[in-house]
């Protein structure tokens, strides 16, 4: 299989965590990928010019992460990532939307912040931050819940909360989404210490 990839994607970071807690890590060919500057052995395959985007040994083409780690769930024998259709399913979906939707509020925030200051917008940066903050906190409030479900069977709801707490770090440590969060902290620096977390740190 044939993974399109940035090294700083958080989204690729998921399915990267997502294959090696899989035991699938190995069956993957990494193409460094710049999606900003529309490559065309990219947008060959992936009209959006998005990343990750994975071309499978029967050629087929699948995107997005949340799409790529669904199909990867199918190809090992271990215990499932995204569970069968059911309660303990659609509560893991929410929590990997939950924190998904954290980390696109929170790039729309990084690229804003990428443009000249003539063209920044307060209002649309304080909107996204709402919105991160929002994400966060809830988190906080729930982690017992989503975190115990997961004690035993690793699933892809923890595993993208992991992903978007790792890039805020890495994106906006100057913020420290700790502070008024003990819990959240507690559980990430445990799951930080997974073999699967430390191997995928994110680098310019």
């Amino acid at each position: 299989m044939k993974l399109y990839y940035s090294s700083t994607s958080p989204f690729v970071r998921k399915v990267n965590i997502f294959a090696i807690e899989a035991g699938l890590d190995q069956q993957l060919e990494w193409v460094k990928t710049n999606p900003w500057q529309a490559e065309d052995h990219l947008t060959t395959e992936n009209p959006l010019s998005k990343i990750p985007t994975l071309i499978t040994d029967d050629d087929e083409i699948i995107y997005d992460s949340r799409v790529i780690c669904e199909y990867l769930d199918t190809l090992h024998t271990g215990e499932k990532m995204i569970p069968a259709p059911g309660e303990a399913r659609w509560q893991v979906l929410r929590l990997q939307a939950l924190a998904d939707g954290v980390l696109d509020a929170g790039i729309l925030r990084f690229m804003e912040k990428k443009r000249t200051s003539d063209m920044q917008s307060t209002d649309w940066d304080e909107m996204q931050k709402g919105a991160v903050e929002r994400g966060l906190d809830h988190l906080e409030y729930t982690v017992s819940d989503w975190a115990t479900q997961a004690t035993q069977n690793l699933n892809i709801g923890v595993i993208s909360v992991a992903c978007v707490l790792g890039w805020l770090d890495f994106r906006f440590s100057h913020e420290n989404w700790r502070i008024n969060r003990p819990n959240l902290q507690q559980w990430f620096e445990a799951f930080s210490k997974r073999d699967s977390m430390l191997k995928t740190l994110p680098k310019e």
